[in-house]
């Protein structure tokens, strides 16, 4: 009596692997979105946070040394002139106005009132300035009518642009520097070049300090992309591309 071997329990057909893929496929890709959704969520509420903290320092403990400048200018007024006390408070008034910028300063950098106020480009022109007069570098910046951007999309340029221009600083030995803002097939670039020593691209997300790393990741997380040109003595181009649709 020939007994027929029964159908592997492992058998499946070509159909019902198909449909599984696809099944895996869909479920991956809706975990690809929700985590999308999530570090974007992180990213806000760290935002959120350096507004916070920037208001603070700017409207509370500046206005409080603003105060304190006046109330020891008004001591120092009624002292006598070339008095040892006279002199102790001029100190005290020097490092009051010291300590006052150093504070605004700060507040700006963690988060620039005119980002919100006024938008990216006038942002990036505020950066331009500010890291010029601190580096000596000359800083351009050019711009092209752009559409209205979402807030978060204006914050991460900025993001990037600063921590571009902060690199150059520290690290390219440049003379002059150009940040370019441009839309072009429905997205938005934002480029960041200078005349520096150059480096090469291979080994620049390795080194310390770089901040590429971070800048590549938070554009992916807006469906975009950071891109690195440079060879050594020629300068190097950094620039980010994301869509101009940011949902």
């Amino acid at each position: 009596m020939t007994v027929s071997p029964s159908p592997s329990p492992d058998h499946t057909s070509l159909p019902e692997l198909r449909e599984q893929y696809r099944r895996l496929l869909h479920r991956l890709e809706a975990n690809e979105r929700e985590f999308r959704r999530l570090a974007r969520s992180v990213w806000r509420v760290q935002e959120d946070e350096r507004r916070r903290i920037a208001r603070e320092l700017h409207d509370g403990i500046g206005q409080n040394l603003t105060a304190l400048k006046h109330r020891i200018a008004q001591l120092g007024s009624d002292l006598s002139a070339g008095t040892g006390a006279h002199a102790r408070v001029d100190a005290a008034l020097a490092l009051c106005s010291d300590t006052l910028e150093d504070t605004r300063q700060l507040s700006r950098l963690l988060r620039p009132a005119i980002l919100d106020d006024l938008g990216l480009e006038a942002a990036l022109r505020w950066l331009a300035r500010s890291q010029g007069e601190a580096s000596g570098l000359a800083v351009t910046v050019e711009t092209e009518p752009l559409p209205r951007l979402a807030d978060d999309l204006q914050t991460l340029l900025f993001r990037v642009a600063q921590e571009a221009l902060g690199n150059v600083a520290r690290h390219a030995g440049a003379a002059n520097v150009l940040i370019r803002l441009i839309a072009r097939n429905e997205h938005l670039q934002l480029q960041v070049l200078d005349d520096g020593r150059g480096c090469d691209p291979a080994t620049a997300p390795a080194s310390g300090g770089s901040g590429l790393g971070g800048m590549r990741e938070r554009l992916r997380l807006h469906g975009g992309r950071l891109e690195l040109h440079s060879s050594p003595g020629n300068g190097t181009r950094v620039r980010a591309v994301v869509p101009l649709d940011d949902d």
